[in-house]
């Protein structure tokens, strides 16, 4: 069937000059989220979009099967403050998790923080959490609708009690506390004109340390560490172990390289006493002392984890612990306990939780908590790791998650799913519409560790940057064209899928290969990549992506950016698949206008071209941003619409 989309205002005098290169700007009007026309486009958009997704077929069997499986209890590993044990926990459906607190870890449990009695509709999130040493207070930072912005506030860790300490304006926060418990070290950003509430598009400069005293006013607290001359710079400071230095670390954009400031705070008030010089580069996913000897290291290889335990003074491998094809998502010790926590999970393993104890004679890891998710067994399913060659011969891991024994006859529905940027590795994980899709929808779930991606260090991750940008691309269209030559589907049965980055890379291989996929779902896309550095936080992209204003980046991503390589009149030739973008009106991170202006461009080309029959359509959540802090009950919807419009729009039956 042909769709009828909502005409939005085309404003052709709008070109912007990129170098000598004039660029139409139609729908430049979107950028204003506070604009009524802005605000009209939207309600329209959602009146076509919502009736689609609520009438698909498989729509009620699958909120209901979801919210069955999904309801099973979450834990996060247990970490010990003071003489007290805290973890975070789900009871299954609950829209936030919960903290807790016991006295040991076989006593009883009770709430500690339980940000669900905060707001009826789960939108105000515990985004970050601090408790001091000794466990006298702890420092909470709430955010709301999912906005990235964080208010910090206080309790006395005994009597529960608030504090009157509020700290605003607080965003890509550390939260630190000195030992002595008199005061934290927190990042917030100055007051800016018109609103901090994660519907605005003004971009984040100059970041600043301050160290707050408890009992006091924000405006007293002391600044620590400020950049005027580099107001893109962002700062973390974390206390040492002992407690007595503080480790200032810089960053400038998303570059996994930085500078280490230290300050002896027993030598106060010397200030900063030294930037850290060092030789050689190591890498390590993360390594962390232990009972006082030891080290535990966690690394990858091959995208899968492996965890270790050295001695710290020779650096002689004590053993290596188990774990099975999947990823550590959790570990809590400390250099002054004896023991550790680390939590395992994979494609069909919610969660196990596991506890050593390095003080006793012979050391095993034993199992602390296991989940079990009733409905699912994991003998069920099978997961392999295949390798593909990519457009220029490199070989680019790929994992498949299907039901045992499959046969290839090309028949499989694919749920595809890629990053490719920052070097963020996708590695294993437990997602329960994942398994839905591959039992009752008859599906092969494929996720594919393209360049760009962290999976094998920085040499992938700059493989996939920059100039280099377009290796991500074949790479994910590469993964494409390989489960169709090794029989597991044909075209017009991949679903392909991205989130943020992964949603420009899902409309970037739609945009040059439309013929090679189905369906397509970009959520959160970096849709304008001649603009992104203009918005919020986007500036720190430029170390991944380029800038439009340096000349010879501009010829990069003109290239490929989404927005600017769609047809921008109705055309003959090759249709686009079905496309289901989604976005949310408080996504301060990658905000709303790059997919609103990416649509609209979209619907004008392509919706009204002849041979075009399948639905592009776009999803404006409301109190809802980037994904961090999502409620459980728009999650589990927001799961439910893609996979419905993905059933709808391949025509996929349900199986029980």
């Amino acid at each position: 069937m042909a769709f009828k989309y909502p005409e939005a205002r085309r404003d052709d005098s709008k070109v912007e000059d990129y170098h000598g290169v004039k660029v139409p700007d139609p729908y430049h009007w979107l950028e204003d989220p506070d604009s009524d026309e802005t605000k009209m486009f939207v309600e329209e958009q959602n009146k076509l979009t919502m009736p689609f997704l609520e009438q698909c077929t498989v729509k009620e069997r699958f909120h209901q099967r979801l919210m069955e499986l999904y309801n099973y209890p979450k834990y996060s590993c247990p970490y010990k403050r003071g003489k007290r044990y805290f973890y975070s926990h789900n009871k299954g459906l609950q829209n936030q998790d919960v903290l807790y607190v016991q006295d040991s870890l076989n006593s009883p449990a009770s709430v500690f923080f339980d940000p669900n009695t905060l707001s009826e509709d789960g939108t105000v999130a515990l985004k970050m959490g601090r408790l001091s040493e000794e466990c006298e207070y702890f420092a909470y930072g709430l955010s709301s609708a999912g906005s990235d912005w964080v208010t910090v506030q206080f309790l006395k860790a005994d009597e529960l009690t608030k504090l009157q300490d509020v700290l605003e304006r607080v965003k890509f926060s550390c939260l630190a506390w000195t030992h002595d418990a008199k005061g934290i070290f927190y990042n917030c950003y100055p007051r800016q004109h018109g609103k901090a509430d994660g519907t605005e598009t003004t971009t984040n400069l100059n970041q600043k340390l301050y160290y707050h005293v408890i009992g006091t006013s924000q405006s007293e607290d002391i600044l620590v560490a400020e950049f005027p001359d580099n107001p893109k710079w962002h700062s973390s400071l974390t206390v040492s172990d002992d407690g007595r230095y503080a480790v200032l670390s810089i960053t400038e954009g998303c570059e996994p390289v930085n500078r280490l400031w230290y300050c002896d705070l027993q030598q106060l008030p010397n200030g900063i006493t030294g930037q850290f010089a060092c030789g050689n580069v190591w890498h390590v996913g993360c390594l962390i002392c232990v009972n006082q000897c030891y080290l535990l290291v966690n690394y990858v290889h091959d995208v899968k984890d492996i965890l270790q335990l050295y001695e710290l003074q020779s650096g002689k491998l004590i053993r290596d612990l188990p774990l099975d094809v999947g990823t550590v998502v959790g570990l809590s010790c400390k250099k002054k306990h004896p023991d550790f926590f680390y939590k395992f999970t994979s494609f069909t393993t919610p969660g196990i939780i596991y506890h050593c104890d390095l003080s006793q004679p012979n050391p095993e890891p034993t199992i602390f908590r296991q989940v079990e998710v009733k409905g699912i067994n994991p003998s069920d399913y099978q997961t392999t790791q295949v390798f593909y060659p990519s457009k220029d011969g490199t070989k680019i891991p790929m994992f498949l998650v299907h039901a045992r024994d499959i046969e290839r006859d090309s028949s499989h529905p694919v749920f595809l799913h890629g990053y490719g940027g920052f070097e963020n590795s996708i590695q294993p994980y437990y997602n329960t519409a994942y398994l839905l899709f591959i039992r009752h929808l008859g599906g092969i779930l494929a996720v594919a560790n393209i360049r760009g991606g962290g999976e094998y260090g920085q040499t992938w991750h700059k493989a996939g940057t920059l100039g280099s940008k377009q290796n991500c691309f074949d790479d994910f269209q590469g993964a494409a064209e390989s489960l169709i030559q090794e029989g597991y589907t044909t075209a017009s049965r991949i679903a392909i899928n991205g989130a943020s980055n992964g949603g420009l890379l899902v409309a970037a291989c739609v945009n040059q290969q439309p013929e090679l996929f189905g369906c397509a779902v970009a959520k959160v896309g970096v849709m304008d990549m001649l603009k992104f550095h203009k918005f919020t936080i986007g500036h720190a992209w430029t170390t991944d992506y380029g800038c439009a204003d340096d000349p010879e980046q501009f010829k990069w991503l003109i290239k490929y950016s989404p927005l600017h390589n769609l047809p921008q009149t109705p055309r003959d030739g090759t249709p686009y698949p079905a496309m289901l973008l989604l976005t949310a009106d408080h996504d301060d991170r990658v905000v709303p206008l790059h997919t609103l202006k990416y649509v609209a461009t979209l619907q004008h080309g392509m919706g009204r071209s002849p041979g075009q029959t399948q639905p592009l359509l776009v999803r404006v959540d409301t109190r809802s941003g980037h994904g961090a802090g999502k409620p459980t009950a728009k999650a589990i919807l927001e799961n439910t619409h893609i996979f419905s419009f993905i059933a709808e729009t391949l025509k996929l039956s349900w199986r029980e």
